[in-house]
């Protein structure tokens, strides 16, 4: 997750599983044990660490399937404030990994670097198009068009509202930067669409790890009616769950399923960062790079969506999202990913 140089591109064809995305995107199945023995991997987390529910712990997943996949070795490294950037870039470095993957937006900086200092090693980031970082040959940007998702649980969020008598509803945002903004945007766009006269509260934590300042944010926007909080605040976010749940309100979770985090979980806007590290790995070993351009992941190629819908929201608004959807996948619906 961790201003303005954000902009998401068109996605790939359908996949079906993570190897299935892979391969849609140039890569082979990897080789046997026998052809493989020191290619490495590194993933540097973004401050949140990789014990967030769903934006690193996924990227950690991706990273440990990858290097199984093609019997490597993975090279995890926590970052516990942006000051630790540039060190695990330069462990990384020292630990021979042939290819280092950032895993946010907030390390596009440090990701520059490093790639400008090392040519001939191998850099991916996610939430951000190469264009906007160093652009190199050496490098490669991971993208989503998190609008999409945005705007489908935008849709069920706006219906739920109405339902419960005031057409308001809330985001806690951590950070305000592009790939929390490409959420944001959808989620207003399409839940104003669903339900017009919906009032959208977007306010920001300024984190991603402090449950606490996103549960201030989720009271001051219940405080003004809201009856659904969509959180894109990472583990901070999980506080203002937490906090709508037990004032009686509605809670929408961010990136991975997060039904599991408070008692009134409406859905989640699924991103699969594990993907989209997968398939970096794998085009980086098996040498389909492509320098210079990203990854995208989208409905297309199920690269973003919902998660688990509580049982209780009517089948005609899932049917209506579904709508929603499906006008998305035909290109004559298209959320906007910058908010306005």
């Amino acid at each position: 997750m961790k201003v303005s140089r954000w902009m998401l591109v068109a996605g790939a064809t359908a996949i079906v599983t993570a190897v299935a995305l892979a391969g849609t995107l140039g890569v082979a199945k990897a080789p046997a044990a026998a052809q493989v023995t020191k290619f490495k991997a590194a993933l540097v987390s973004d401050i949140a660490g990789f014990n967030d529910n769903g934006f690193n712990k996924l990227q950690l997943v991706g990273l440990n399937k990858a290097t199984a996949q093609i019997h490597g070795t993975a090279i995890p490294l926590v970052s516990n404030s942006q000051s630790d950037y540039g060190p695990n870039y330069s462990q990384a470095v020292s630990n021979g990994a042939d290819i280092i993957i950032a895993a946010g937006f907030l390390l596009g900086n440090t990701m520059n670097t490093y790639s400008a200092a090392n040519p001939s090693i191998k850099f991916a980031i996610t939430d951000d198009p190469v264009a906007f970082v160093g652009n190199r040959a050496n490098e490669m940007g991971i993208t989503y068009k998190t609008q999409q998702g945005g705007c489908m649980v935008g849709v069920l969020a706006a219906k739920e509202a109405q339902n419960m008598g005031h057409k308001v509803i809330g985001v806690v945002g951590g950070i305000k930067i592009p790939p929390v903004d490409s959420y944001i945007a959808g989620y207003k766009y399409c839940a104003q669409k669903a339900v017009p006269g919906t009032t959208v509260l977007i306010q920001y934590s300024n984190s991603f790890t402090d449950e606490a300042a996103c549960a201030t944010v989720a009271q001051n926007e219940i405080g003004a009616n809201a009856q659904v909080i969509f959180q894109v605040a990472g583990g901070c976010g999980d506080g203002a769950l937490k906090y709508a749940s037990n004032h009686g309100k509605w809670g929408i979770g961010v990136d991975a399923d997060e039904s599991n985090v408070a008692s009134k979980i409406l859905t989640s806007a699924l991103k699969k960062t594990d993907v989209g590290v997968q398939t970096v790995i794998l085009k980086a070993f098996n040498h389909h790079w492509s320098g210079g351009h990203n990854v995208s992941l989208s409905l297309t190629n199920q690269g973003v969506g919902v998660g688990k819908i509580d049982a209780s929201v009517p089948k005609a608004w899932i049917a209506l999202m579904n709508q929603y959807k499906n006008q998305m996948l035909n290109g004559s619906l298209k959320p906007p990913a910058v908010l306005n």
